[in-house]
């Protein structure tokens, strides 16, 4: 059935013979983090029959650093992604949305020369809903390899990521890697427990009908964003002379990959809505890998104002606007930013978009 078709460990292997004296580390780490992924897919795909939905705590739900509750399945993700992943010899440190500092390796397990950041449940507020969730990570070079990585090693732009992926638990589990020579997605295959190369070298169509926004939050939206997304609902009688469909899963992954096989554009903003919070997605392990992915199938990922892999991370949970998706429509997001900025900007709340049957009616 699978004849003529890569498995993820011949894809690795093969990547690793295009540069000559690689020592297998990251081949290695590959395998261990797709291990991981199946765990995990294994969990998700159980649910209620291994006891694993619900918040972390029961009745006194746990939280997070992030100040959000943690669902069961949040902490056992958690769990196996660092299980899976430290003894291996290929890390010198970890990373994670879960956690509120650096993991240090055990004392036993041997440090190499990578570092992972990773979301280990993303989307996870639809779990016991059964939609889809998924697994975000990025791999980044130990500053010091050897050694107990420290905070400062892992604030790296996402320009020097060495990979980025994307696990889907959804009626199939995939995943999606980039090691910055395009992006390539794989499924697994249960049978006989191997991920299969199966969307090789996924492209981002430029231009798009569709868009992905949290409208309920678009009374805290800046100008240039509701200018935007006025001009969508305005369909075919509005600026843009053709009619959009909205989207929104509330999971990052499920809408990257929405993207990836179809185009679209994804729109977290800057908003209004709480002051020490102008972003809302973490920057390392959500907007970096996100982007990274992106940007390598010939997409874009702007904050609305800058590259997003340029930023220089200042802390490990760093929330950042995100917006991606098809190259024609972020450009045109950046450029209602760029006006916003310089003045430019129309009279939008004047605009007939905003009339008293608008979504975006203020009073």
């Amino acid at each position: 059935m699978h004849q003529g078709r890569k498995t993820l460990t011949r894809y690795t292997i093969e990547q690793e013979h295009k540069h000559p004296g690689v020592s297998g580390e990251f081949s290695s780490l590959l395998n261990s983090l797709a291990t991981a992924i199946k765990i995990i897919s294994n969990q998700v795909n159980k649910g209620a029959l291994v006891g694993a939905l619900g918040n972390a705590g029961g009745d006194g739900a746990s939280v997070n650093v992030q100040g959000e509750v943690q669902k069961k399945l949040d902490v056992m993700s958690n769990d196996v992604m660092l299980q899976e992943n430290e003894w291996s010899g290929n890390l010198s440190g970890m990373a994670s949305e879960e956690m509120e500092d650096v993991y240090v390796l055990p004392a036993h397990c041997k440090r190499g020369k990578y570092l992972l950041v990773f979301d280990p449940l993303d989307g996870s507020s639809n779990i016991d809903v059964n939609l889809t969730v998924g697994t975000i990570f990025s791999i980044l070079r130990a500053p010091n390899p050897g050694q107990d990585a420290v905070l400062e090693d892992f604030l790296q732009p996402g320009t020097q990521q060495v990979c980025a992926g994307l696990a889907l638990y959804g009626p199939s589990t995939m995943l999606v890697l980039t090691t910055g020579d395009g992006v390539d997605g794989f499924t697994l295959d249960r049978d006989i427990g191997a991920f299969i190369l199966t969307h090789p070298q996924m492209t981002i169509p430029e231009d798009t009908r569709e868009f992905a926004i949290n409208s309920s939050n678009s009374r805290f939206w800046e100008p240039p964003v509701q200018r935007y997304v006025a001009e969508c609902l305005a369909g075919q009688t509005g600026p843009r002379g053709r009619d959009f469909n909205m989207r929104w899963v509330a999971s990052l992954v499920a809408e990257a990959f929405r993207i990836l096989t179809r185009g679209g554009i994804f729109m977290y903003p800057r908003d209004s809505k709480d002051a020490t919070r102008p972003g809302r997605l973490r920057l390392l392990y959500e907007a970096n890998p996100i982007s990274f992915i992106i940007e390598q199938a010939g997409g874009k990922s702007t904050t609305g104002r800058e590259r997003v892999m340029e930023m220089k991370p200042t802390e490990l949970h760093q929330r950042v606007p995100l917006i991606f998706g098809s190259k024609n429509e972020v450009e045109r997001v950046t450029a209602y930013h760029a006006d916003y900025a310089s003045g430019k900007e129309p009279d939008t709340f004047n605009s007939p978009l905003f009339s008293t049957r608008s979504l975006f009616r203020t009073q």
